[in-house]
């Protein structure tokens, strides 16, 4: 008969609480460890070694990805970014701070144990925060996918208690920990919520079955030609028209004036740049998301090629706000936002990187750059008063949940412009992440936020970097804003009844 083993950790001093936790904590091990699961003892310990250094969960992400869906992609990423969060936390802290032994192995069978012992501090488990961070982080951005990841990570979890390096109480609290990273990651880059599509309805603008009447320009540095060729396929009757980035401008131009209909495939700043000629023209925009970010298409309810080709056949449009700027001699519209201060910044040093490590890590890699520099606020005259300013934001409508850069916005005809700032001080990173966790109106100290129809702005140097819709140029004078209520018609999905 195995002998009673003291397995908890007691610390000097009568705590009766604590002890007897503690003393549950023990008997729950001890319970785990004289329980036999038919086929666990050969699984669990292989499950829990090939979690080590989260190998388990990079090759999920990498699977859940190969999906090749942007919620996917989405999914895996977040998971991941929970995870390295969640290891961080556990690395730095956590183990630094409750200094718990190891569990006794005497109660465990030898068949069960690792063959290598970890050699840091039981609690908290850093194998359970990292299942938890990585299901959690999927979880948020697609519940299908969350829950075919949650069995796996729960069977690590169980594992480190069944091979008896971990109580059930570090295993709980790793897991708490690893959701609370999710959590975080999800505050600070906000998920897409399924809400339905923004905007005004319109009911004259024409459907198309087959595509015949749409023009559909593409921007080869952008859109991947399977998007071309699934539209293709859905929509045999429209005209494709391929073009590199420095003709743009003219087959926009050209396909506006024969087609009913002016489609775009591209990121951000292609779109912008359509949406301004389907303005001069009066011509419907149907969008299909080409680029990295894609913000605009995603707040209108499309994802993928289905979504927009099904706006297409059925004639589901609306109309939507557009935001204009100008600066001396330049002038221009935005969708999404316009921003003076360190996002210019930001957007130059991910466009020098992208191209070489791919969107996503140039993006974390520019604004560890940039939040990291020797820097001064730019100075402008608002409301008559002269600031120093890190940032300024200006959203064509209501971002909610801001993050670390814009999320979403329910409604794109709101009338109203999103302007935020981050004021100037001595510590940017903490002023603009302070600025991150703000609501859509707030001040105080270190940033406001306010809604309005126009802004103007004196006194920025000329050659101050500007950025709308991921282009970047330089001021030349007064900057003013306006919103012009429902300038624009776009195709966009009806949720589905």
């Amino acid at each position: 008969m195995t002998p009673d083993v003291d397995l908890t950790l007691r610390p000097a001093g009568p705590h009766p609480l604590r002890d007897r936790l503690l003393s549950f904590d023990g008997r729950l091990f001890q319970a785990v460890a004289a329980r036999h699961w038919p086929g666990a003892d050969e699984l669990l310990p292989r499950l829990s070694r090939t979690a080590n250094h989260g190998v388990l969960w990079f090759a999920t992400a990498a699977a859940v990805a190969s999906a090749r869906t942007p919620r996917a992609r989405r999914s895996a990423l977040r998971g991941v970014a929970s995870l390295a969060l969640a290891s961080a936390t556990i690395n730095t802290v956590g183990k630094r701070t409750v200094r718990r032994p190891r569990p006794v192995l005497d109660p465990v069978p030898a068949v069960r144990r690792l063959k290598r012992q970890p050699i840091t501090t039981s609690f908290p488990s850093g194998h359970a925060a990292s299942a938890a961070a990585f299901a959690a982080g999927v979880a948020l951005e697609s519940r299908g996918w969350g829950a075919a990841v949650a069995p796996l990570a729960a069977a690590v979890a169980v594992s480190r208690v069944y091979t008896g390096v971990h109580y059930p109480s570090d295993v709980v609290a790793g897991a708490a920990l690893g959701v609370g990273a999710a959590y975080i990651t999800h505050r600070l880059v906000p998920t897409r919520d399924p809400v339905p599509p923004a905007g005004r309805p319109r009911e004259d603008a024409p459907a198309l079955p087959d595509g015949t009447g749409l023009v559909v320009v593409v921007n080869r540095a952008a859109a991947t030609s399977e998007r071309v060729r699934a539209l293709r396929d859905a929509l045999p009757g429209a005209e494709t028209v391929e073009c590199e980035p420095d003709e743009l401008g003219t087959q926009l131009e050209n396909a506006a004036v024969r087609a009913r209909v002016l489609g775009v495939c591209g990121g951000d700043g292609t779109v912008n740049a359509a949406a301004g000629v389907a303005m001069r023209h009066g011509r419907p925009l149907a969008v299909v998301p080409g680029g990295t970010l894609n913000h605009f298409s995603l707040d209108l309810g499309i994802e993928e090629v289905r979504d927009v080709v099904r706006a297409l056949e059925r004639g589901e449009t609306a109309t939507v706000d557009v935001g204009f700027f100008s600066s001396g001699a330049t002038r221009g519209c935005f969708l999404n936002t316009f921003s003076l201060g360190v996002y210019p910044e930001l957007v130059r040093e991910r466009e020098r990187w992208s191209h070489r490590i791919g969107g996503w890590p140039a993006g974390v890699l520019a604004a560890l750059r940039v939040l990291r520099a020797d820097r001064h606020p730019l100075r402008v005259n608002l409301g008559g008063e002269s600031r120093p300013l890190w940032l300024l934001f200006a959203g064509n409508g209501t971002y909610h949940r801001m993050g670390l850069a814009p999320a979403r916005r329910r409604d794109l005809a709101d009338g109203r412009l999103d302007v935020r700032v981050v004021h100037g001080g001595r510590r940017p990173a903490s002023r603009l992440l302070a600025a991150a966790f703000a609501g859509p109106l707030s001040r105080s100290p270190a940033h406001a936020a306010v809604r309005v129809r126009r802004l103007r702005l004196d006194g920025l140097a000329a050659g101050t970097p500007l950025a709308y819709d991921g282009e970047v140029t330089e001021v030349q004078g007064t900057v003013t804003l306006e919103k012009v209520p429902r300038a624009l018609t776009v195709y966009r999905p009806l949720p589905s009844r």
